[in-house]
């Protein structure tokens, strides 16, 4: 039996498949679903307009509580994430776009690539933006390029990256969303997870958070995302690569000034 806040961003969505398509899986998967995965949240809350607090209240109604204990850092590193993670999972919806052209920047390499972002996303057309990432990450057969972990270090998909990946997930109780069809080392998937260890959402120390970091995310998602920036099908994933490339490199400088 569904709960309410996954029957609320269904309704919202318009149906099953209608949620299933905004959020770039498959509709046996949601079908499969009795309430929204925490690695899910965010790209549902986005896609309908359902606040993460009524769709999954057992992990963001405490949290609301108590976001004075969540440092500002911490809390606009976990946003970057989160917004990292829906880019990578799904095109953006017109909603989305609207948000994104709101966005303001400063003088920062990371405000310079949200302004980038925020006048890219303003004359963004939301089909054009849906092709772009079709061509980019999933084409006919396959997409100009492969957001996986285990590819960029090891030229083939579900290698050894992806098993102590996994482990490493067991070992944090972090569980997989059934029937999702990505493996886990996509890397909107390790985006979201970055998000939740940031954010407190998961129960990790600042050691476990550079840990995973340095093993599973600085290693070739920066590679990613310098792909995307120069890649041949891109235009508004262009300065979407940018801004990842940006944030991974601030990422990396300061876990390595942290230990």
């Amino acid at each position: 039996m569904r709960d309410d806040g996954l029957d609320r961003a269904i309704d919202a969505a318009g149906g099953i498949a209608q949620l299933a398509r905004k959020i770039g899986i498959s509709q046996p998967s949601v079908s499969n679903w009795t309430r929204v995965p925490a690695q899910r949240v965010v790209a549902v809350e986005t896609a309908t307009g359902v606040s993460r607090n009524d769709l999954r209240p057992d992990l963001y109604g405490e949290q609301a509580g108590s976001a004075e204990l969540v440092d500002p850092i911490d809390a606009a590193r976990a946003r970057e994430y989160a917004l990292l993670a829906v880019l990578l999972s799904a095109p953006p919806s017109k909603r989305l776009l609207d948000q994104l052209a709101a966005l303001s920047g400063d003088a920062t390499p990371l405000g310079r690539a949200h302004a980038a972002l925020a006048d890219a996303a303003a004359s963004a057309v939301a089909a054009k933006v849906e092709r772009e990432y079709f061509d980019l990450f999933v084409g006919l057969g396959r997409g100009e390029l492969l957001p996986y972990a285990s590819y960029y270090l090891t030229g083939f998909l579900n290698e050894r990256p992806l098993s102590r990946l996994r482990g490493d997930l067991t070992t944090l109780g972090i569980e997989p969303v059934a029937n999702n069809s990505e493996p886990e080392d996509h890397a909107a998937i390790l985006c979201e997870i970055m998000s939740g260890l940031v954010a407190g959402r998961f129960d990790a120390s600042p050691e476990v958070q550079r840990a995973f970091f340095e093993k599973h995310v600085s290693p070739w998602m920066g590679r990613l995302f310098a792909d995307i920036e120069s890649a041949g099908d891109a235009g508004f994933y262009r300065v979407v690569g940018a801004l990842g490339r940006t944030f991974i490199e601030i990422e990396t400088e300061a876990f390595t000034f942290a230990s």
